[in-house]
Parts: structure tokens; C-alpha cells; sequence
């Protein structure tokens, strides 16, 4: 499957909620959320009932959607979470979490998670002094993390970091703007994502 490349607006009025695709975009009045609420196409704003199967679709289309991941990458995730211990539901959203390309984005280095995922692809980012440009390298607690020295002068992460403040950055994370560098102080737990989302929905769909 090609990954999706039209309007990404379209993607949240289809799932009824913001997924913070856009970065600035999406907390000021422009965000197409806020000024059209319903999903697109002609039958947008008609009544729409789901069955059990079509809420547990959209709950997975929604999670891989805000994470930008594609089908295969997605279930590679589920059968990595349901092999490890624990609860599957919340061991899948700490594996998304841990993703480098997500860990760049909370931290502050961009704007959105396809932005920071660009930027792990060019090698703008370092994990522990090394350069890793595998946007799903799974970070560990302890790792440190920072933006590349000559990439620090790239405007759109200085305007990320400095948009930093409109966002919340999660408890497990530390970050230091001034220094464009960030530390994993913990692994991230279900109560740090505070994203709506259900994930026994997801867990229910792969089960059958």
C-alpha cells in the first residue's frame, strides 16, 4: 500500500477528531477540524451508525493514521507488542511512542511527526552521539537524543522548538531547547498518551 499523500486535513474530519498532522497549522484558526467538524464527501454530514467491525476499523485506521504508519508496519507493531509481556493494548501504544521519529516530534525537533520523520531520514538526528536514520529505531530508556550540529541552523527545527511551548512535553521525556538536545527518562506508560484512543479495539480487530 502507497502511502497516503493527498490532504492529511481530510484525515481527521474522517476519523472525528485532530491528529495533529499539520503542525502550526492545526492550532490556529485554519486548522480544517475546527471550521468543518464532520467527515468529508457529500454524506459528510449525514448520520452515520458503525457496526462493532467498522468502530474497530476506524479506531486502527486512527492510531496508524496519527502515527503515520502504513498497514504492514502497523501489524508488525501489533505482533511485536503481543509477544511481549504485559497488556497487547498498552504495549502497542508504548512501542509507537518509543518510534524515534515520534520521540523527535515530542521533543520538540519538529513540527509534526512526517516532518520528523524527514528529519531522521536525512540524518539530522543523533541517538547517544551516533547518527540513526531508521525513522522506527525503538529508543531505550536513558537514550540520549539531539539535533545535529550543522542541521541546528535548518529554520523549520528552530521554529519547532521555539513552537515548543504550545505543546505539552510528555513526563518521561526531558528536553533542552537551547541545547536542541532531549533525554528518554523513562519508558512511556498507557497514563503518559494523553491522545484519545482505544486500543482494545485494535486488539480486538487483530484477535479475530
Amino acid at each position: 500500500m502507497a502511502r497516503y499523500r493527498e490532504s492529511v486535513c481530510r484525515l481527521c474530519r474522517r476519523e472525528n477528531q485532530k491528529l495533529f498532522l499539520k503542525g502550526d497549522r492545526c492550532f490556529s484558526d485554519k486548522c480544517s477540524f475546527e471550521r468543518r467538524g464532520y467527515p468529508p464527501g457529500q454524506h459528510g454530514q449525514g448520520r452515520i451508525k458503525f457496526s462493532e467491525f467498522g468502530l474497530q476499523l476506524r479506531e486502527k485506521q486512527k492510531i496508524k493514521r496519527m502515527y503515520g504508519l502504513v498497514e504492514k508496519q502497523f501489524r508488525l507493531t501489533f505482533e511485536r507488542a503481543e509477544r511481549m509481556r504485559g497488556v497487547t493494548g498498552s504495549n502497542l501504544v508504548s512501542l509507537l511512542e518509543r518510534r524515534l521519529d515520534n520521540v523527535a516530534y515530542r521533543l520538540g525537533f519538529a513540527n509534526s511527526r512526517a516532518e520528523a520523520r524527514q528529519l531522521v531520514l536525512h540524518n539530522h538526528v543523533l541517538v547517544n552521539g551516533r547518527s540513526v536514520n531508521i525513522p522506527a529505531y525503538t529508543i531505550r530508556k536513558g537514550d540520549a537524543l539531539e539535533v545535529r550540529e550543522k542541521s541546528r541552523k535548518l529554520l523549520r527545527v528552530q521554529a519547532a522548538l521555539e513552537g515548543l511551548k504550545r505543546r505539552e512535553v510528555p513526563q518521561w521525556l526531558e528536553v533542552e531547547p537551547a541545547q536542541f538536545k532531549g533525554q528518554v527518562r523513562d519508558l512511556p506508560s498507557r497514563d503518559d498518551v494523553t491522545a484519545q484512543m482505544e486500543e482494545r479495539l485494535i486488539v480486538e480487530l487483530y484477535s479475530k
